[in-house]
């Protein structure tokens, strides 16, 4: 597997694309191409032709949850590319309309208008995107610190509750080597979602962790986790997107985190 970051918080000094705070990753595996995420605005368009990584040849889309720096794209990419044939893959969940505060906050494209441009499959439990990676579907919660909170409000079934993204989804890959993960934000919590990567690619072995972790301050939360990945000894780990700078720091005085930035690229 070969993985570019198209989209993230942070650029690197010397190399000149654009960051905005969202998340989209470029993924070529055997025939795949596949779009992990893609961001909050056009720039990961822009990103990718300056990569020269073609979009036109996507063969899937996978979205890790609803929120706006994941998907808040797809107005201005249904604009730039007609893909018919291309797959997107995400939960059931993720598509409904979301908001905080008043303020909109889901896709700008429910799952509807998504039917007419593309193939969309909704699933809760776990898919084979390439013969050897993994849609996870639904997180279940497995560790009482990693309790789920809501962030807003959700229209589901026709009712205003509580979003408690149970959208919030992530890819494993299963190497020689182990499992990778790639992650969005971790709503579901980033131990939750590596522990489940292990049954469903059949692999105790974590090699390595790319993605948000949805962590900003040096709590309970925070130092259990970093018990966690301590314990599960993750060779490579690339926090970023929703991981606060303390928190990175933090993680660091026990596992070496690594930088990232748009243009990094990760052959697993």
């Amino acid at each position: 597997m070969k993985l570019i970051v198209l989209v993230d918080n942070n650029t690197f000094i010397d190399k000149y694309y654009y960051g905005e705070p969202a998340v989209s990753y470029y993924i070529e595996d055997e025939d795949k191409r596949i779009l992990f995420d893609a961001g909050y605005s056009d720039l990961f368009i822009k990103n990718a032709e300056a990569l020269q990584r073609d979009l036109n040849d996507l063969t899937d889309i996978v979205i890790s949850h609803g929120h706006n720096d994941h998907t808040g794209s797809f107005t201005p990419f249904f604009e730039y590319f007609n893909i018919p044939g291309t797959r997107i893959t995400a939960h059931p969940k993720a598509f409904n309309k979301k908001s905080y505060e008043g303020a909109q906050i889901g896709s700008p494209l429910s799952a509807e208008q998504l039917r007419e441009k593309a193939e969309l499959i909704l699933s809760d439990k776990p898919m084979k995107i390439s013969k050897n990676t993994f849609f996870l579907g639904e997180i279940p919660s497995l560790f009482d610190f990693e309790e789920r909170k809501p962030i807003g409000k959700e229209i589901a079934d026709g009712r205003l509750i509580d979003d408690f993204l149970l959208d919030d989804s992530a890819v494993a890959y299963k190497s020689e080597k182990g499992v990778y993960i790639i992650t969005g934000c971790s709503h579901s919590g980033i131990c939750n979602i590596i522990e489940y990567s292990k049954k469903v690619c059949g692999d105790e072995r974590i090699a390595g962790v790319i993605g948000g972790f949805h962590l900003f301050n040096i709590d309970e939360r925070t130092e259990k986790t970093v018990d966690y990945f301590v314990k599960n000894n993750i060779i490579e780990l690339y926090p970023c997107h929703c991981v606060s700078f303390k928190v990175k720091a933090e993680i660091d005085k026990r596992i070496t985190v690594q930088e990232v930035g748009v243009s990094m690229e990760l052959a697993w």
